[in-house]
């Protein structure tokens, strides 16, 4: 896979252009059409954003890829690519801050994409996937392999940058107490 032939910005806005973008990958064509830019979330620009990137590396790919035959061990290859891209410092267990949340100086230990960046992208791309045609059950995005990869990713930063990633336990709601009934003292008994 050449990467000079593909520039990335999985995160910056392009809203200024109002043409449609079509990129033929194989047999499948994923198109996107910036007029309803306007009106779509954040989430849903962003979401289209990916699933192009992705289709664009997939053409770039060498041999080139169909949509149809990409699988979970192609999302990897593209993940671990990202990464080349990434700003999240990610020591080495050889680094002395390795663990330490904010390291007191600079060292030379490699950037990467963050988990939470990382986990968020696969998820829109899962949506993407699914929303263009593809079946739940062939979703590459999906497969077993990438939830492994991401876990890892999840650990392995974790315990190198000193961050817990812990899930954020939901609040239990209080539900009010049931009003007491009251004796019915205004009865008129005999």
């Amino acid at each position: 896979m050449e990467s000079s032939n593909l520039h990335i910005n999985i995160h910056q806005n392009n809203n200024h252009d109002n043409n449609n973008n079509n990129v033929n990958v194989g047999s499948t064509t994923i198109s996107s059409s910036s007029s309803t830019a306007s009106t779509s979330s954040r989430y849903e620009n962003q979401k289209r954003r990916d699933w192009n990137t992705f289709g664009q590396y997939l053409k770039n790919h060498r041999p080139p890829l169909t949509l149809s035959r990409c699988s979970g061990a192609h999302v990897l290859e593209f993940l671990r690519y990202l990464d080349q891209f990434g700003k999240t410092k990610v020591h080495v267990p050889m680094c002395p801050f390795y663990g330490h949340p904010n390291p007191p100086a600079p060292c030379p230990c490699p950037v990467k994409q963050a988990w939470g960046s990382l986990d968020a992208l696969v998820g829109r791309l899962r949506a993407a996937f699914e929303e263009n045609g593809g079946k739940p059950e062939t979703n590459p995005f999906g497969a077993r392999a990438v939830r492994l990869y991401l876990r890892e990713v999840r650990d392995l930063q974790s315990k190198a940058r000193g961050v817990s990633y812990d899930k954020k336990k939901k609040k239990k709601r209080k539900l009010s107490p049931l009003p007491q009934q009251l004796p019915d003292t205004h009865s008129v008994d005999g």
